[in-house]
């Protein structure tokens, strides 16, 4: 039986998932035409700027489930043989839900994930940007409430839906699942430039200011270390 798709999105107090908490969950299960979304009591503050892009306030989540509560009702939707989608969901919503569901004692369900954000990265290089509103707008989708998780949620799926054409679950999952080597420096001022022409300076400024360690950028180090240009 195919794996039926959830789009899914989190809001929170920071972006440390080792610190900061979820404070809002939402997500969308188009097959079913099911949608799930939820506040969530995080017990402690909502820093002033966190609420500056989301608009989540302290007043907002005082009744709201608590975390434990709230992560077994999302378990509880995303049962079955489903794949979770999230925009940047390597770096930043999976790492939340990990960290979440174990300091709650709540079992994570037990499945695949896709991140959008790195599926447009390797498949439309060449688009300049690959944010979602950015894509939003390139696909010609009309804007909502950007930052609440739900709405991020429904223009996540309009705008998979359209990258991906009729591609099945199982076909993505191989495909994100394969290697990809980098030829072309992927950001920054030097975008475009092949690898090996790049500034050995330039490289190394990166390196030194630990750029090259951040999960999204994990294939330019290894290519950066392949081409001789990093210490392995």
């Amino acid at each position: 039986m195919s794996k039926r798709p959830i789009y899914y999105d989190t809001e929170t107090t920071g972006v440390r998932p080792d610190k900061d908490r979820i404070i809002e969950i939402a997500a969308y299960d188009p097959v079913q035409e099911r949608t799930f979304e939820s506040l969530i009591n995080p017990g402690c503050p909502i820093p002033p700027e966190a609420s500056a892009i989301h608009n989540i306030t302290d007043e907002m989540v005082k009744d709201a489930p608590t975390p434990a509560e709230a992560f077994k009702e999302f378990a509880a939707f995303c049962s079955e043989e489903v794949v979770l989608i999230a925009h940047n969901n390597d770096a930043f919503d999976k790492p939340f839900l990990e960290h979440e569901f174990r300091r709650n004692e709540v079992t994570l369900p037990s499945c695949p994930y896709i991140d959008s954000l790195k599926f447009s990265r390797k498949y439309r290089p060449d688009l300049p940007r690959h944010s979602l509103q950015h894509l939003r707008e390139y696909h010609g989708i009309s804007a909502n409430n950007a930052h609440r998780a739900l709405d991020d949620v429904i223009i996540l799926h309009q705008v998979f839906s359209l990258m991906i054409d009729d591609l099945a679950m199982e076909t993505i999952l191989e495909l994100m699942s394969e290697k990809q080597v980098l030829r072309h420096m992927p950001f920054g001022k030097h975008r475009g430039t092949p690898l090996k022409d790049m500034p050995p300076g330039y490289v190394r400024w990166l390196h030194e200011n630990g750029a090259l360690d951040k999960p999204d950028n994990a294939e330019l180090k290894e290519a950066f270390q392949s081409l001789g240009m990093l210490p392995n």
